[in-house]
């Protein structure tokens, strides 16, 4: 890949940057002073070092985000806040994405990443991966829920989802509940308790897959992924 852009994603600043950090003779490939900001390089293979500092490729990034309500799951936005302006700006050079979508009043767990592989892999609907939610519920969540959840749930546009699981934490006026759906319709959760005439107060996901929240993670703050859960997903998408 190009040199500059390599440093560029790497903090070192925009392209230009780069151009005058290599004309003060500040970044050295394999021992030699570079000359040329587009000179290309490999990273697995070539030394790179800026002021005398060496230099970590990374590739791909994978950051667990708490999300908040207020903000939208997208990249940019014209009205609102979107989930990348709560990233460092560090996170934000890899132009990451989302993957999937949470509803801007739904908080909890949205993993944001570059890797577009892994991102069609837990998005596309052939591969039916797992959401669950935690949900403060107004109504009596019953057990006659549990079994139309299970059945599939008719939807407010006649399209019925597809089987979910749904457990039930505690009951009553403001019920308690997991749900688990394979699907990502628009506020799918919310029309499926409508459909049975109850109304969704507080949505929060906790679990898309094999990856769970962090439950230390507050609210608004976000973590690359250690070792062992970018192992788990990268097994996932091949």
């Amino acid at each position: 890949m190009r040199l500059d852009k390599l440093l560029a994603n790497k903090g070192f600043g925009s392209r230009k940057d780069v151009k005058a950090l290599i004309k003060k003779k500040r970044v050295i490939v394999n021992d030699q002073f570079v000359k040329d900001s587009s000179s290309q390089v490999n990273p697995e293979k070539d030394t790179i070092k800026v002021n005398n500092a060496m230099v970590h490729y990374q590739e791909y990034i994978y950051v667990m985000l708490n999300k908040p309500s207020g903000y939208v799951s997208a990249t940019a936005d014209n009205r609102d806040k979107t989930v990348i302006d709560l990233l460092p700006t560090s996170y934000q050079l890899f132009n990451p994405f989302p993957v999937g979508r949470l509803d801007k009043d739904t908080e909890g767990l949205l993993l944001i990443t570059n890797d577009g592989k892994l991102g069609h892999h837990l998005t596309s609907p052939k591969k039916a991966v797992e959401k669950t939610y935690f949900a403060e519920i107004r109504g009596n969540v019953s057990g006659r829920d549990i079994e139309i959840f299970r059945n599939g749930v008719p939807l407010d546009n006649g399209y019925t989802a597809k089987p979910a699981l749904l457990n039930i934490l505690r009951s009553g006026p403001m019920s308690l509940v997991h749900v688990t759906i394979t699907e990502g319709k628009f506020h799918q959760v919310k029309r499926m308790f409508e459909s049975v005439g109850k109304k969704v107060e507080y949505l929060r996901r906790i679990q898309m897959g094999d990856l769970q929240l962090d439950d230390g993670l507050e609210v608004g703050d976000c973590r690359e992924l250690n070792e062992f859960e970018v192992e788990n997903l990268n097994q996932k998408k091949s």
